[in-house]
């Protein structure tokens, strides 16, 4: 096993890292960086990066990567694990899902070393991190005022991705293609699989979600042979496969009552949600338009028309509320 070369810094087989990647200066003169861990077995193995905060309000992701780090499994690591837990510092520090520049990280891959803030954040993240390894686990939650029931979204034609997913062992799977300027995108173009865990809601912990991120992430460890499998225990059931989801959307603004929450099976015709005028004059209802299963919902409990209420997933022909029952105790 050769030296792994990170922000200018080797790091040999058996050594643990703490290293601060530069990206660019700020209007202060000071540097923006971004802290890298590197963990390396002194044997040959799989290079894994875990990252989080790629939307800097989005902060489940660094408290998973912080427990994954003080696990004592990694004391038997193969191969090399990279952990970036605040990849856009500037929204974290700021509360903000963006940089500077207004745009999304996620939209900006692989970005260029002569662009915008964002740009010059996606390039240095694909070449110093992303290019050096052969799989990645990407750390997300739902948007402000949003929260979503933990599931993992992969391209899972990719037998990689796919057995990743299975791993990973998380109630739901999305099929979910991947969208140009995407880390899983840029990266699948590479051909490193890199799946994506969403769970929780921004600017909040949330404990469960937490715990089954941390499990995953071992899980997957073990399943490419970075771990051993003491004390890593594989999961009950597997993930329940969806194809394809969609929004519901407010049928008019007004004060929100939701009579669903993440995780529940619905069917065509059930009542999801109610949405009254202030004034008492009107209440329209929000109907589910087929069997489903709800992924991830509004919590702000006032909307606009036309605004995201429900994220409704589709049930294979042999799901039923059992077979999610199961999943989810």
């Amino acid at each position: 096993m050769s030296d792994l070369m990170i922000g200018g810094i080797a790091i040999s087989p058996g050594q643990r890292q703490s290293i601060d990647v530069r990206v660019a200066p700020m209007y202060t003169h000071d540097d923006m960086s971004i802290s890298v861990q590197v963990i390396r077995g002194k044997r040959p193995g799989p290079t894994l990066f875990i990252s989080g905060a790629i939307h800097g309000d989005e902060i489940n992701g660094v408290e998973i990567i912080r427990r994954v780090l003080q696990h004592r499994s990694l004391n038997s690591l193969r191969g090399t694990l990279i952990a970036i837990p605040i990849v856009n510092v500037h929204g974290f520090l700021n509360h903000m899902r963006y940089l500077p520049d207004g745009r999304d990280l996620n939209r900006s891959f692989p970005g260029s070393p002569r662009g915008s803030l964002t740009g010059r954040v996606a390039h240095t993240f694909i070449e110093e991190i992303v290019s050096k390894c052969t799989h990645g686990i990407d750390l997300h939650t739902g948007a402000r005022h949003r929260s979503n029931f933990p599931q993992i979204r992969a391209d899972l034609d990719n037998p990689d991705a796919f057995a990743m997913t299975e791993a990973f062992g998380v109630p739901l799977a999305i099929d979910a293609k991947t969208r140009d300027g995407s880390l899983r995108a840029c990266a699948g173009d590479a051909g490193i699989p890199v799946i994506l865990y969403e769970a929780g809601e921004a600017l909040r912990f949330d404990e469960f979600a937490v715990r089954a991120g941390v499990a995953g992430i071992l899980r997957v460890m073990r399943n490419e042979g970075m771990l051993p499998a003491k004390g890593i225990a594989r999961a009950r059931t597997p993930s329940l496969i969806c194809p394809s989801s969609q929004w519901l959307r407010a049928p008019c603004g007004g004060l929100l009552r939701t009579f669903r929450a993440e995780g529940d099976v619905v069917n065509d015709g059930d009542v999801l949600a109610a949405v009254a005028d202030p004034s008492g004059d009107a209440e329209s209802e929000l109907v589910a338009p087929r069997n489903g299963i709800v992924i991830g919902r509004a919590v702000l409990p006032v909307v606009n028309e036309g605004d995201p209420v429900f994220h409704l997933a589709e049930l294979g022909p042999k799901a039923d509320e059992d077979t999610v029952d199961a999943l989810t105790a």
